[in-house]
C-alpha cells in the first residue's frame, strides 16, 4: 500500500512540474501566430486602402476641381502641371549626360591612351549621345529651350564637332514665319514658369558646383527675352532695323502689315532665301561665300558699333540669302523680336578697344575696357575675339590651329572664376552684344572664314567712331559731305596705322634675324619664337 501511495506521489509531483514548466517557443509562437497575422493583414490592407485611395482620390478631386474652374485657372494648372514635366526632363537629362560622362571617362575608358582610335572613337560616341539627349529634351520642352540650344550652335570652337552638328537641328525650329506669325495664349504664363524652372536648375547646379554661378544672368536678361513674347515690339524692332539699315541695299527686312498685326498676331512679307550657313545652295544659286560673309559681318558691325540698335539673335535660321537684283547676295534678317540697346558711351569705348586690339595696343586696350567697367583687360579682349591674342603678330587667323583651340578650351575650365568676374564687371547689354559677336564669328567659320572677321570689324569700328564724332559737333558737321570726309580720314588713319605696325615689325623681325646670321647676337627661345 506505501509502494503505491508513493509512485502515485511521485506521479503528481511530475505532473506539477510539467505544469510550472515554461512553454516552449514553438508552441507558443503557434498560439500566437493567428493573432499577430490577423493585425499584420489588417495593417496591410489599411496600407492598400490608403494607397488606391490617394492615388485613385487626387487625381479624381484634381479633375473635379479641373473640370469646375474657369478657363484661366484651367489654363495655369495645365501650365503648371506641363512645366513640372520640363523640369523633371531637365533633371532626368542632365542625370543621364553626367552619368553617361562618369561611366565612359572612369569606367569605360580606365587606363587607355587618350590619343588612342579606341578612346577617340567611344569619347565621340558619347558626346553624340549626349548631344542627341540634349536635343531631344530640347525639342520636347520647346520654347526656351530650343533658344538656349541654338545659343550654344555658336560656339563650334569650344564645344565637341558632334554637339555643333546635332544641335544645328535646333536652328530649324522657329515658328512658321512665312505670312503670319500667331502667339498662344499661354505663351506669358509658360515663359515665366519656364524662367522660375531654369532658376530652380541653376540653383542646384550651383550647389553642386559652387563656382558654376549663372543665375544672375538670367535674372539680368529675363526682361530682355520678355521681348519677345510682344509681337508689336517685334515689328516696332523691325521697321527701326530697316531704317537704319537702309543705307546697305543688300540688307532686306520683311515689310511689316499693322492692319493684321497685334501683340498676340504679326503679319510680314514673305521672303524666301536658303539659311547663310547652307554652302552647297549659296553655291547653287551661283553666290560668292565671300561676299555674303562680308555683308554679314558689316550689317551686324553696323549695328554694334554705330546705331548701338543690336539684333541680339543672329543664328544661321535668322538670316537668308539670295540672289539680289545686282546677282549678288542679298540678306533678308528674320525674327526681330530680341533686340539689345548699347548707349553711345559704351558704342564709343567698344569701338576704340576693337581698333587697339588689332593694332596690338596694349596701354589702349587696358584703358578703353577699363571705360567698359573690366579691369581684367587682357582676359576682357580674348574673349571679346573668341581667340588667343598674340602681341607679337598683328595677323588674327578667322580658324584656331589646334593647339589655340586647346588654349581656348583651357582658359574656359582653368580660368572659369576669372571669366564670371569678366562678365559680372561689364555692362549689361554686353552679353548678347557677345552673343551677336559670337554667333556671327560662328557663321563665318561654317562658311569657311572667307573674309577677315576682325579687320571688317575694326574699319566698321573705326567708321562708326567717326560717325558718332561728327554727329556730336553741332548742326553743320552733321551734314553727310562732312561726316562722309570725316569717316573717310578716320579709316585712313587706320589703315596707315595697321600698316605701319605691320612694316615695322616685319623690319624688325628682319634687322633681329641679320643680327643673328652675322653673329653679332644671340637670340633666346622667345625671340625665335618671335621670329619665327
Amino acid at each position: 500500500m506505501a509502494r503505491e501511495t508513493t509512485r502515485a506521489l511521485r506521479l503528481c509531483l511530475h505532473h506539477m512540474a510539467l505544469l510550472r514548466r515554461p512553454p516552449h517557443p514553438a508552441a507558443s509562437l503557434q498560439r500566437n501566430r493567428p493573432f499577430s497575422s490577423l493585425r499584420e493583414g489588417k495593417r496591410r490592407g489599411l496600407l492598400w486602402k490608403t494607397l488606391v485611395g490617394v492615388s485613385v482620390g487626387v487625381p479624381v478631386a484634381v479633375g473635379v476641381r479641373y473640370a469646375a474652374s474657369e478657363p484661366r485657372d484651367r489654363r495655369r494648372m495645365k501650365i503648371l502641371t506641363e512645366g513640372f514635366g520640363r523640369f523633371c526632363r531637365c533633371l532626368s537629362v542632365g542625370l543621364v549626360i553626367s552619368g553617361d560622362y562618369w561611366w565612359t571617362t572612369n569606367v569605360a575608358l580606365r587606363g587607355q591612351d587618350e590619343s588612342s582610335p579606341s578612346y577617340l572613337a567611344k569619347m565621340s560616341a558619347c558626346h553624340q549621345r549626349a548631344a542627341e539627349c540634349m536635343v531631344g529634351g530640347a525639342l520636347s520642352n520647346g520654347g526656351l529651350y530650343i533658344k538656349l540650344g541654338q545659343g550654344l550652335c555658336s560656339f563650334n570652337h569650344l564645344l565637341p564637332p558632334e554637339y555643333i552638328r546635332t544641335l544645328q537641328i535646333l536652328e530649324d525650329k522657329a515658328l512658321n514665319r512665312r505670312y503670319k506669325e500667331v502667339q498662344y495664349i499661354d505663351l506669358r504664363d509658360r515663359f515665366d514658369g519656364d524662367i522660375r524652372t531654369l532658376e530652380i536648375l541653376l540653383d542646384v547646379v550651383k550647389f553642386m558646383h559652387p563656382t558654376f554661378g549663372f543665375r544672375w544672368v538670367l535674372k539680368d536678361l529675363k526682361g530682355t527675352l520678355g521681348q519677345e513674347l510682344d509681337f508689336e515690339n517685334e515689328a516696332k524692332n523691325s521697321e527701326r532695323c530697316a531704317e537704319e539699315l537702309k543705307h546697305f541695299s543688300f540688307v532686306v527686312v520683311p515689310k511689316v502689315f499693322w492692319e493684321q498685326t497685334s501683340k498676340r498676331v504679326m503679319t510680314a512679307e514673305f521672303c524666301d532665301g536658303c539659311k547663310i550657313n547652307d554652302v552647297e545652295e549659296i553655291k547653287r544659286q551661283g553666290l560668292s561665300l565671300k561676299d555674303a560673309a562680308d555683308k554679314l559681318i558689316r550689317t551686324f558691325a553696323e549695328q554694334i558699333f554705330y546705331t548701338g540698335f543690336i539684333h541680339a539673335d543672329p543664328h544661321p535660321g535668322n538670316v537668308l540669302v539670295r540672289r539680289g537684283p545686282d546677282n549678288k547676295a542679298q540678306l533678308v534678317l528674320l525674327d526681330h523680336g530680341l533686340y539689345q540697346h548699347l548707349s553711345q558711351r559704351d558704342r564709343v569705348a567698344l569701338c576704340k578697344l576693337w581698333r587697339s586690339v588689332v593694332l596690338r595696343d596694349e596701354a589702349a586696350m587696358e584703358e578703353h575696357s577699363k571705360a567698359l567697367g573690366v579691369k581684367e583687360y587682357f582676359l576682357f579682349c580674348e574673349m571679346l575675339l573668341q581667340r588667343p591674342i598674340n602681341m607679337r603678330e598683328l595677323g588674327l587667323s578667322n580658324i584656331l590651329s589646334r593647339e589655340e583651340t586647346t588654349y581656348m578650351r583651357e582658359m574656359a575650365s582653368e580660368r572659369f572664376d576669372s571669366i564670371m568676374r569678366v562678365l559680372k564687371s561689364m555692362p549689361r547689354p554686353m552679353l548678347l552684344v557677345f552673343r551677336n559677336i559670337n554667333t556671327v564669328r560662328s557663321i563665318n567659320i561654317s562658311l569657311g572664314a572667307p573674309v577677315d572677321r576682325y579687320f571688317v570689324m575694326a574699319k566698321s569700328a573705326v567708321r562708326g567712331w567717326g560717325n558718332i564724332q561728327a554727329a556730336r559737333t553741332g548742326v553743320l558737321p552733321r551734314l553727310w559731305v562732312f561726316r562722309w570726309v570725316r569717316t573717310t580720314w578716320e579709316g585712313l588713319k587706320f589703315e596707315l596705322a595697321l600698316r605701319w605696325e605691320m612694316a615695322a615689325m616685319s623690319l624688325t623681325r628682319s634687322f633681329l634675324g641679320l643680327l643673328s646670321y652675322v653673329g653679332l647676337v644671340s637670340l633666346d627661345a622667345d625671340v625665335y619664337e618671335y621670329l619665327r
